[in-house]
């Protein structure tokens, strides 16, 4: 069972089992005197868990985070902070609630502790996704950092196996992109890979049994990792492409990342053939596009843009909008290449071998 602490030039983690209860804690050492819990809806017994830890310090619940951050969300959070003159918020959840947590704070000034309840990896980057008039755009800056995360084991553990799959499989690409990412270094990779490993292992060891705590140790320490190497170098087209299926076809965040990937390392594997031969070499397999779909699909997870909300009809324009700005990539992104992409991935097609 993993546990430790470091303390990073301008974020603090916290990883073990019921470390939540350091909260209180934690914040006193932010020098936070009123704080507001943040969740979704469906985390509201957790978010008063939390409220409780801290005391006099809770000085008020707000459990409208919703995905794709939408902007007209974090004006009620923040007229609500402003009411309560709270100074930091606890944001407790997935990335919906993460990425409420930095929108409120970095307009605000105040302090962020995150204690993420999924494997996103929002909690690590000093990037946030923002979703308004149909288009969801991405920002970026130190302020953006949670100050501190807490990482505990025992809250995945309860996740259900139809989140704990698209989840991690969102967290893994995050690690496939930043290993051929233009920033890529061997600080990078390194991690990367192993987080790949962990969460390949940890998936495998939690579907055998659904109540190891030491398969949801490895599978949320490997999300940390690639959580750490989307904060350290820029995505690719898979990440650009779920940005647009999710901001502006209101598309399920990890289910999404999970339909995708294959397709994206298929569409990229001409020009990193040694990017994902190191990666099929991670997971065992002899082609990584493949070993990725397979866990997928052999885990239940989904496999097709079509079974979680998309249309055929709106496959140009979700082209045209992946191809609209320029961002890095290994591979060309061309409007024919990526709606082939799309094609592929509305229907599930397996991806072929090389």
């Amino acid at each position: 069972m993993r546990s430790f602490t470091h303390e990073g030039p301008v974020q603090r983690i916290v990883f073990g089992i019921d470390t939540i209860a350091t909260v209180s804690t934690e914040l006193h050492r932010l020098n936070v005197t009123k704080a507001v819990v943040l969740s979704t809806p469906g985390h509201r017994q957790l978010a008063g868990r939390v409220a409780d830890l801290l005391g006099e310090r809770a000085v008020g619940q707000f459990h409208g985070a919703v995905p794709h951050t939408p902007i007209e969300v974090t004006e009620q959070a923040l007229e609500f902070l402003r009411n309560r003159r709270g100074d930091a918020v606890v944001s407790i959840g997935g990335g919906s609630t993460t990425g409420l947590g930095k929108a409120v704070a970095s307009r605000l000034g105040i302090q962020h502790l995150a204690i993420p309840t999924t494997y996103a990896g929002s909690e690590l980057t000093p990037v946030l996704g923002e979703t308004a008039g149909g288009e969801k755009t991405t920002r970026s800056g130190p302020e953006l950092m949670p100050n501190t995360v807490i990482y505990d084991i025992q809250l995945t553990a309860t996740l259900p196996w139809s989140v704990t799959v698209p989840s991690a499989i969102n967290a893994m690409a995050h690690a496939v992109e930043a290993l051929y990412s233009p920033d890529a270094n061997d600080h990078t990779d390194v991690m990367a890979l192993q987080a790949v490993r962990s969460i390949d292992q940890g998936l495998h060891a939690l579907h055998d049994d659904r109540h190891s705590l030491d398969a949801c140790s490895e599978l949320l320490y490997g999300a940390y990792l690639a959580g750490s190497c989307l904060g350290a170098v820029p995505m690719g087209l898979h990440h650009k492409l779920c940005h647009v299926l999710g901001g502006t076809f209101t598309l399920p965040h990890a289910p999404t990342h999970a339909v995708v990937l294959p397709y994206v390392m298929a569409y990229n594997e001409p020009v990193v053939l040694g990017v994902m031969s190191r990666i099929a070499e991670a997971l065992d397999s002899d082609h990584a596009p493949r070993a990725v779909q397979f866990l997928i699909r052999d885990l239940g997870g989904p496999t097709a843009l079509r079974d979680i909300g998309f249309t055929r009809a709106d496959i140009g324009r979700a082209a045209e909008l992946a191809v609209s700005r320029p961002y890095p990539n290994p591979r060309d992104v061309t409007l024919d290449g990526v709606t082939h992409l799309l094609q592929q991935a509305f229907d599930g097609t397996p991806v072929p071998p090389m």
